[in-house]
């Protein structure tokens, strides 16, 4: 049972964010103090991707654990109420993921998941490994520097 009534569990559920949260916050900054640089939310990519590289052609999405149900994460439960209704959306938006991925791909876009308690986990203990690892993601992609020789 609910701990809280029909209004004030709404009032609570509008009150999550879908972009600007804190994992992704962090995310960004570690990015540009690496000196990458991107756009966020992209609108006419499929999935709005979190965060756009062009000039890598990579994307990278922060999933939260709960709505995108991050296999073996404890954050990734099925709440006790409502529960045909929470699983219906968190199937769907699991395969709507799948889809955006494989478009994303067909486009020629190297896709990275981050997950958010990744972000939790290492940003208490090293933010650093974790950026490393979607570093290297990120380079897989690199734009080669093609040298142009004029010749008399």
């Amino acid at each position: 049972m609910d701990i809280w009534d029909k209004n004030k569990r709404s009032e609570c559920m509008s009150k999550i964010r879908s972009k600007n949260t804190k994992p992704e916050l962090v995310l960004r900054k570690a990015l540009f103090a690496r000196g990458f640089r991107y756009r966020v939310n992209v609108p006419n990519l499929p999935g709005k991707p979190d965060i756009v590289l062009p000039k890598y052609k990579t994307i990278i999405f922060l999933h939260g654990c709960f709505w995108h149900r991050h296999e073996s994460c404890k954050y990734a439960y099925t709440p006790k109420t409502n529960t045909e209704f929470w699983i219906n959306k968190i199937t769907s938006n699991a395969e709507r993921d799948k889809a955006n991925f494989q478009k994303l791909t067909a486009l020629g876009w190297n896709v990275v998941t981050v997950w958010e308690c990744e972000i939790r986990h290492t940003y208490k203990h090293n933010l650093a490994l974790l950026i490393d690892r979607v570093e290297v993601e990120i380079l897989k992609n690199q734009p080669r520097k093609i040298s142009l020789k004029f010749y008399e």
